[in-house]
């Protein structure tokens, strides 16, 4: 029997969290729980916290979201170009063999997935939407409708490649390595076009769940996130796809329905340490927590091949700020979750001189199988994040 699957989840808040509450005093494994940690404590040895780890040179406030799993410096900045992100990376060199290679998601806009030219890929925010792609068959004709697409669409890349080849030998040494570039990203989607095609012919998987209704709401970021975690664990349960990220957008219009909430979350995060915005901030984090609980609860218990989904699922949750209230980038707040490693633990690192979180990713890669020690901003693995012995 072969081995299950590796995969990947990537989830980013962009609005932070207190890290008064979050983030524990006493670094090792036998930390004190602080108030936000105890309501995932049932979860304690599955995940690790991680305090002191930034992007270097990746500052902007809110633009560095972009940055989260890309690492690229300056987002704010007018020359910025951004680069490919880690799970596009993964997608990349391991060329799953599922329906689709990656699923990129978002409670409402935003998105965590970038191409290996720097362009952002569109996320999904329809649970329902996304449910009948992964589960639910359509009619015959249908069915038809989507091959002739994809054969129209590989009939048009087959004529810009065309174009492409005449365009080549009148071109100087560097606009041809840009046009090598465009080439081989075209021949990517080729490659992928080709793929969905094969499995159009394919029956979908079965799942006994209903169709989820969206959520109305776009504040409500916990009620829209609980469903998109209830598609994940559906999504690598099928082996529909092992390449997960999903941008949890909290800074849309109206309120978070939570009982108590009265102010916009947005507006929250820039509490300026008011009792009376703390407070109701920490109504609204909580409800995070209790969220990113339900995502392990789920994870954890779906079991494959004597072990669970969360063993071999690598997951990066937190934010790409560390105080949004200053819009501040240094400091973010990080946890690591399953994917084959040794958790339990809060990882402090210098909170002033602040240790690279790509050192993580490329720990994650490489506990995938993919080899090599360099990501983004990374030139190493992560110290104090050591594998399982199991494979």
């Amino acid at each position: 029997m072969s081995a299950p699957p590796r995969r990947f989840l990537g989830i980013c808040h962009s609005l932070g969290f207190y890290a008064p509450n979050l983030f524990p005093v006493k670094a090792g494994r036998d930390y004190e729980l602080t108030p936000y940690l105890k309501l995932i404590e049932r979860h304690r040895e599955r995940f690790t916290i991680c305090s002191g780890v930034s992007h270097p040179e990746v500052d902007g406030g809110h633009f560095s979201e972009a940055s989260f799993l890309t690492t690229a410096p300056h987002p704010k900045s007018s020359s910025f170009k951004n680069t490919i992100s880690l799970d596009q990376y993964i997608v990349e060199r391991t060329a799953p063999a599922t329906r689709f290679p990656f699923l990129a998601l978002a409670t409402a806009r935003g998105t965590m997935s970038w191409t290996s030219g720097g362009v952002p890929i569109p996320s999904e925010n329809s649970p329902s939407a996304v449910f009948k792609k992964l589960f639910v068959e359509g009619t015959p004709e249908e069915a038809a409708e989507q091959v002739h697409k994809l054969d129209t669409g590989r009939s048009v890349l087959d004529a810009v490649l065309e174009q492409t080849r005449r365009m080549h030998k009148s071109l100087d040494a560097g606009d041809r390595d840009k046009l090598d570039q465009y080439m081989t990203a075209v021949r990517d989607v080729e490659g992928r076009l080709q793929s969905a095609q094969a499995w159009v012919k394919r029956s979908k998987p079965k799942v006994d769940a209903p169709i989820p209704a969206d959520n109305p709401i776009e504040a409500d970021v916990t009620g829209r996130g609980r469903l998109l975690f209830d598609l994940v664990q559906l999504a690598f349960s099928t082996d529909s796809t092992r390449v997960v990220t999903i941008s949890m957008d909290a800074a849309g219009p109206g309120l978070h329905p939570l009982p108590g909430v009265k102010t916009g979350h947005h507006n929250l995060s820039h509490h300026g340490l008011d009792d009376a915005k703390l407070a109701e901030l920490r109504l609204i984090e909580e409800a995070q927590m209790h969220m990113y609980g339900h995502l392990l609860d789920k994870l954890h218990g779906a079991t494959e091949q004597g072990g669970t989904l969360l063993d071999r699922t690598a997951v990066v949750f937190g934010s790409n700020l560390g105080n949004a209230s200053s819009h501040d980038t240094r400091n973010m707040p990080i946890f690591l979750a399953g994917g084959g490693f040794r958790h339990g633990q809060h990882l402090s690192f210098d909170r002033t001189n602040n240790y690279p979180l790509a050192n993580a990713y490329v720990s994650i890669l490489q506990r995938m199988g993919i080899e090599t020690d360099r990501f983004g901003s990374a030139s190493a693995t992560m110290r104090g994040l050591e594998p399982t012995t199991d494979t």
